[in-house]
């Protein structure tokens, strides 16, 4: 079955993290302090990193996105029940 690794900052309002995808991308910010400081899921205290999981362990949205999308790319914002997640796949088999 597949696998992946990934990190990811969940936030409320999409404007903020298109604001933190920005300065990800720009280098202002590495996306673990982004992660420390803005991220409304406990993983954020790990600078958002969720460790290995199988497809169907998280919503439909992420997994379409961990499962389908270029890995150490910024994905995002994608909006899930939670709120809005950057998502960056770390690795994936």
């Amino acid at each position: 079955m597949a696998r992946a690794s990934a990190r990811h900052i969940l936030v409320e309002k999409q404007h903020l993290a298109k604001k933190l995808k920005k300065e990800i991308i720009k280098k202002d910010f590495t996306f673990e302090k982004a992660a420390k400081k803005y991220s409304k899921c406990p993983s954020g205290k790990q600078g958002g990193d969720l460790g290995s999981f199988k497809k169907g362990d998280m919503v439909k949205e992420f997994d379409k996105v961990v499962f389908g999308g270029e890995l150490n790319r910024i994905h995002g914002p994608i909006k899930t029940e939670f709120g809005f997640h950057l998502i960056e796949i770390t690795s994936r088999n």
